[in-house]
């Protein structure tokens, strides 16, 4: 029933917008909603609509990863018969400054960066993400360093590319990019035994005020949490300072996907809040973390994931948007090293 509901919304909004092209429609894999609204959907803009393809192909297993040579160095998960360590959600992301830890954090950030840049100059109507993440996957190889999403908790491609409506964690496929849309291109490296993370949402071709505005508060949503780290200062506040920066204006903050610690390991402690919240935690010399927030259209901040497990969608087709970097804790404030 509710898949019923979601591709009857989708379809709705799709005659508003006066598209001609209505995607095929696939039950969820899993939904996050047990909403029953059938109001007729909210004008958020012109754009297409992403949904996932029939038939219905559950999980990953049908998508070859790209082969990374013997001499590029590994993540542990990313090795064969490798098993998580039980203690690894209770460790922190936490670096001694001054030191060599800091130094090749420091490294495989710079590196992110450049890779996003680079990620950022392929984003052209006609382009496939498979072809942008193959073209991410051979940059990052040529620089020694792994490409961090592949085989992460089988995950099987570089990068994560979401469009549109898709809220985090899209696999790069076969559709080519359209005028109007809006990518999301989510990189990380492994380089040295450091893991370097960030994100930017970019304009494809000719994208209409909405979603450029929706771009450009998430970039300001990014700030302000940026703004409001230091040593001694409440994690917290990220959340706060974001919540005061949309709460009169049309937009949302996804609670279902927030910013981690990183450095030797992808994802551990601290976990970072976007949304209003009253976690305890402070910031001090050394955290190394990402703050990521992931800004929705309208009040409706649900989400749901596809039957592949991974691509998370806004429940009511709205857009999102999303900016991401990590933030290094010092004894004097706070260095953004993937700026």
């Amino acid at each position: 029933m509710l898949w019923q509901q979601i591709r009857s919304s989708a379809r709705r909004r799709a005659q508003t917008l006066g598209k001609s092209h209505i995607p095929t429609l696939r039950r969820a894999y899993r939904v996050f909603s047990t909403s029953t609204n059938e109001e007729e959907p909210e004008d958020f803009g012109d754009y297409s609509i992403i949904l996932p393809e029939e038939p219905f192909i559950f999980g990953t297993s049908h998508i070859t990863p790209r082969r990374v040579p013997d001499r590029i160095i590994r993540p542990d998960y990313a090795k064969p018969d490798w098993v998580a360590p039980r203690d690894a959600h209770l460790r922190e992301a936490r670096v001694l400054l001054g030191g060599e830890e800091e130094t090749r954090l420091r490294e495989a950030a710079k590196l992110a960066k450049a890779v996003r840049e680079y990620a950022g100059s392929l984003v052209k109507v006609g382009v496939t993400t498979n072809s942008i993440d193959a073209a991410v996957h051979d940059y990052i190889i040529s620089h020694s360093a792994y490409p961090s999403p592949l085989l992460y908790s089988g995950f099987p491609r570089s990068c994560c590319t979401s469009i549109n409506n898709i809220l985090v964690h899209g696999i790069p496929d076969d559709r080519p990019l359209e005028d109007g849309d809006i990518i999301n291109i989510d990189i990380t490296v492994y380089l040295n035994g450091y893991h370097g993370d960030t994100s930017q949402t970019f304009l494809v071709g000719d994208v209409d005020p909405p979603g450029r505005e929706l771009v450009e508060i998430t970039n300001q949503a990014l700030e302000v949490g940026i703004r409001s780290c230091g040593p001694g200062q409440q994690f917290k506040g990220i959340g706060k300072a974001i919540h005061n920066l949309l709460r009169h204006r049309d937009y949302s903050v996804s609670a279902q996907f927030t910013g981690h610690g990183i450095g030797t390991i992808f994802h551990m402690q601290p976990w970072v809040l976007h949304h209003l919240n009253d976690e305890p935690g402070v910031m001090q010399p050394g955290h190394c973390f990402t703050i990521e927030p992931c800004i929705m259209q309208g009040s409706n901040p649900r989400g749901w994931i596809f039957p592949d497990g991974w691509t998370a969608s806004s429940e009511n087709c709205a857009r999102a948007a999303q900016a991401e970097h990590m933030v290094l804790i010092t004894n004097e404030g706070a260095d953004v090293l993937t700026r």
